[in-house]
């Protein structure tokens, strides 16, 4: 990068980024610090279907007023062309200066003369796309940075239909983004958030569509009476994020009376002063909760993640308690809606499952097993989005049963296009409720699926790339992967190679090709023989790569050594 280019760039922002003190305050101390510069000024955010996530501060490259306005008036200059009259559903998370971003993405808006639909305080992800389709608006928009660290803040934006933006969408957000001088009034409007407010140009959601969310999350109960009786006890943690309310809410109108809160993790705060990484797949993030577990002994510990659209779970196993992953939840859960509407005779005609392609195949044979149809998708949580719109644009959408990704989310209903820990919760719990009114455990109705489909082992490494030179890096490393991929991984033997950047398969066995019908995306799959499976891809959201395994044996001890030897040897291409 252009020395002479980052401190022109830098210049210009320490002579305009006048508007947000704490921006002033960071440009004067990095003043000098080359590196620091270069960090922050070597590329702009991008704006993908995912929307922006960055790092909190100064510079093109972070989230700050700036950013966020730019990004605000290209999507509304995007959703005008759609609509003369739009508007757009707009909340926020418990993040550093999520409630601050709302307000100024809600005064760009307004100054365009879109109405905007505001929350009033912290809610959960599902519920902005909730609104989005009850309030009919032309777009959503949601500032989290989901299961980030503290310094992460970003900006979900969504569709007409409560889905993330497609990709195609997205691009044309993205090409009148660029157009746009980010510090020039002209081309970024603003209006006074008490002026719009005033004027009935922005609104408060009120609380009819809040209880209207409410009423569709408790339709997807299966058995809705049963955890009246069981005597479920809760343990649970918003990880300091928008759950607390919302689940503790659910809980209570199911009838989970025994609920005890982490009490460090229960109130909003964006610091996460407790969980330096607040997300539900890592350990240390449920050190407290699973702490309090050994005073209260309950049936289950949950936590979900801050934007509460993420959710995991631990249960007593001996003298402990064993956190179950995302596929053995999503399988779990999949199982248990499948078997019991049929036994309720509530199961519909043809149904469909969804899952991403990265998440496990166990899910295949539990869905073959109840005659669910299932669809493997991309990751992100749009593309399942995108198959329950094919479904109700066909006027199917009652087929539609259950839908997860391995990274803990799930979702049962059509009334949002977005993964919600909220119905996830309630749903895990009244599964824990019903197999406990049998006298059966989580652990004892996790080994009884093993038993009946094979005990499969699903894991994921994470490796992080920092800076301008770790985005060179993964990209070396992908392509290299591509140009000499292996014909065996530790010992075993690679029987299909897939890029799913060139849309083919390459049988090794057969020795012949096949087209894959998904998107092009930058991902990597290696088959292996005895079922095994390697994938590697860049995450869409964090500068790091992720390698998921599935494997499978007669045991859960089985099917570990085998994902530890391939582990073993795969952690090599990347030092």
């Amino acid at each position: 990068m252009n020395k002479e280019f980052l401190n022109s760039s830098y210049r210009l922002w320490l002579e305009k980024a006048a508007a947000d003190p704490d921006l002033v305050k960071e440009l004067k101390e990095i003043e000098n610090d080359d590196e620091a510069i270069l960090d922050r000024f070597y590329r702009e955010l991008e704006f993908g279907t995912a929307g922006l996530r960055g790092v909190i501060g100064a510079g093109p490259n972070r989230m700050n007023y700036y950013t966020v306005r730019r990004a605000t008036q290209g999507l509304a200059d995007y959703v005008k062309e759609k609509n003369p009259n739009p508007s757009v559903a707009i909340g926020y998370d418990s993040r550093i200066k999520s409630d601050y971003f709302s307000e100024k993405a809600a005064e760009v808006l307004a100054a365009n003369g879109i109405k905007v639909y505001l929350y009033k305080e912290l809610v959960p992800t599902p519920m902005v796309s909730y609104a989005v389709r009850r309030l009919g608006c032309d777009a959503g928009i949601n500032v989290t940075a989901s299961h980030n660290p503290a310094k992460y803040n970003g900006y979900k934006a969504y569709g007409a239909d409560g889905s993330q933006l497609p990709t195609e969408a997205a691009e044309e957000v993205l090409k009148k983004i660029e157009s746009l001088d980010i510090f020039s009034d002209a081309d970024v409007k603003y209006l006074d958030f008490k002026q719009a407010l005033e004027k009935g140009i922005i609104n408060y959601i009120g609380d009819d569509v809040t209880e209207g969310y409410f009423d569709e999350v408790k339709k997807q109960a299966i058995h809705p009476g049963v955890c009246r009786t069981a005597g479920l006890k809760v343990v649970y943690t918003p990880l300091n994020g928008a759950g607390n309310k919302p689940v503790r809410k659910i809980l209570s109108d199911m009838g989970i009376t025994d609920v005890i809160i982490v009490p460090e993790q229960e109130n909003p705060d964006g610091n996460f002063p407790t969980c330096p990484y607040p997300n539900p797949e890592i350990t240390e993030a449920l050190a407290l909760g699973l702490e309090l577990c050994k005073k209260e002994k309950p049936d289950l510990l949950l936590a979900t993640d801050p934007d509460c659209d993420r959710v995991g779970i631990a249960v007593p196993d001996g003298d402990g308690y064993e956190l179950f992953s995302g596929n053995e939840v999503g399988a779990m859960l999949l199982e248990y809606i499948a078997r019991e509407r049929r036994a309720l005779g509530t199961m519909p005609n043809s149904p469909v499952t969804v899952k991403s392609v990265v998440s496990t195949t166990l899910a295949d044979d539990i869905a073959k097993d109840y005659g669910v149809e299932l669809i493997d998708v991309l990751t992100g949580f749009k593309n399942i989005g995108e198959q329950i719109a094919i479904l109700e644009n066909k006027n199917e959408q009652e087929r539609f049963i259950f839908a997860f990704e391995e990274s803990y989310g799930y979702l049962a209903g059509t009334y949002a296009r977005d993964k919600d820990a909220v119905v996830a919760s309630m749903l895990i719990c009244e599964m824990a409720a019903f197999y406990r009114s049998k006298g059966v455990s989580l652990i004892q109705a996790r080994a009884n699926m093993y038993k009946r489909y094979g005990a499969f082992r699903n894991s994921v490494d994470n490796f992080s790339f920092e800076g301008a030179s770790g985005m060179e890096k993964m990209s070396k490393i992908m392509q290299g992967l591509r140009d000499n991929y292996p014909k065996e991984i530790a010992g075993i033997k690679v029987t299909a190679f897939s890029d799913y950047g060139a849309s083919v398969k390459t049988d090794l066995v057969k020795n012949e090709n096949s087209a894959i019908k998904m998107a092009k995306t930058n991902m990597v799959v290696f088959d292996l023989e005895g079922g095994a499976k390697v994938i590697v891809r860049p995450s869409g959201t964090e500068p790091k790569i992720k390698v998921y395994y599935t494997t499978v044996g007669k045991t859960l001890k089985d099917a570990e050594a085998i994902q530890q030897k391939l582990a073993a040897e795969v952690v090599g291409v990347f030092k």
